[in-house]
């Protein structure tokens, strides 16, 4: 072949070359703004976290997040246990579904405006702390020294990220200091003092353990201290947590829970709440939980998990799984309490086998409701 010729051909795949480079280019193949993180698996709907120096917990939305704008739902609890239906005051009956609706409609304004489930089930914990008429934050039980010894988890299901803290007795709003273990540290729970100095550390304010006291709560361990020898006979100390479940208008689920355990508890016992899988859960595949009730039980059991397990590994409904580890597995133990969980797709499940649990849920077309007993 001729130089001349050659040349030509040289030049002609060149110009090929180019041609199939630049429009790789504009396809956006070779684009360095490529995203790595929050990659999503089919199979499990948990979304990787990539390390980039820092957590922030912020899952990414899914493709068809338009497909699902009012289909968020919330579940909140204050607690199972309390007495037979119709033995407590009417007055303080409706102070109770008072607060429980104001807890949901906080959550709700926050799934309405698409704000996330993970913010919602904060907002409603952190509410429920500071009401005194639950055990949790100010008004939460004591332990055999009068002191509040308090514990809270929260999980985000898109990451299964989670954080929690347990036996403080300083800070303010629990629910928050968990959230920044799991924003602020590699860890998921922290203890006592150690909790209580990285929440300085993170500006959450911090309080006189007295602060948590309320006259109802002292008036009652009072009483149980003096038939502290019955209470010890048998397990119908007052017991009870707060937790909130929800999934927002991206399909991502988020469960929050805290508590001050049980009335007359042993100085330094841990239930369930902080436990990630015993008290509190949240899975993308599958659901979010939060529990109330004997922690003892839920830990060996390890509840909120199992009922994670149930759906994923056996195919069970929601409603099954949840029925089943209350009203059979915990109750042939002998161990009393509830909880409450909304799946994937917005089932809800609250069961319970107690005589009451303070409980209630919202969905957008449905309004709220709240129940007791």
């Amino acid at each position: 072949m001729k130089t001349g010729n050659r040349c030509q051909l040289s030049i002609l795949n060149f110009q090929l070359i180019i041609i199939i480079f630049t429009m790789l280019l504009t396809l956006g193949v070779f684009s360095q703004d490529t995203a790595i993180s929050g990659i999503r698996h089919p199979e499990s709907g948990i979304q990787d976290q990539v390390s980039t120096g820092a957590v922030t917990g912020i899952a990414e939305a899914p493709q068809d997040q338009g497909a699902r704008i009012g289909r968020w739902v919330l579940v909140i609890h204050g607690g199972a246990g309390g007495p037979p239906q119709g033995s407590m005051p009417e007055e303080k009956e409706q102070q109770y579904r008072e607060k429980l609706s104001e807890a949901l409609s906080i959550g709700t304004a926050i799934l309405e405006r698409g704000g996330s489930s993970m913010e919602a089930v904060e907002a409603v914990v952190l509410f429920m702390e500071d009401c005194p008429l639950f055990n949790a934050g100010k008004g939460a039980v004591y332990n055999d020294e009068g002191v509040a010894e308090l514990d809270a988890s929260i999980m985000d299901g898109s990451t299964l990220m989670a954080g929690a803290v347990t036996g403080v007795t300083r800070i303010k709003n629990p629910i928050a200091a968990a959230h920044q273990v799991m924003l602020k540290t590699k860890h998921v729970l922290l203890m006592g003092e150690g909790a209580e100095l990285f929440a300085k550390e993170q500006g959450l304010e911090l309080v006189d353990p007295s602060y948590f006291q309320t006259p109802a709560r002292t008036e009652q361990f009072d009483r149980m201290k003096k038939s502290q020898r019955e209470q010890e006979m048998k397990d119908d100390r007052p017991k009870g947590t707060v937790g909130a479940v929800a999934l927002d208008n991206m399909g991502n689920l988020a469960a929050a829970t805290s508590t001050g355990g049980l009335m007359m508890k042993m100085k330094g016992r841990i239930g369930d709440t902080p436990i990630i899988g015993a008290g509190t859960y949240a899975n993308n595949a599958t659901c979010a939980v939060s529990c109330t009730g004997t922690g003892e039980y839920f830990m060996r059991n390890v509840i909120a998990y199992d009922v994670s397990a149930l759906m994923e590994y056996r195919g069970w409904s929601l409603e099954e799984a949840a029925n089943y580890l209350i009203h059979d597995k915990l109750k042939s133990q002998g161990g009393g309490g509830g909880l409450i969980a909304v799946d994937k797709e917005g089932n809800v499940a609250m069961p319970f086998n107690t005589n009451a649990m303070f409980r209630g849920y919202a969905k957008p077309k449905e309004g709220s409701v709240v129940e007791i007993y």
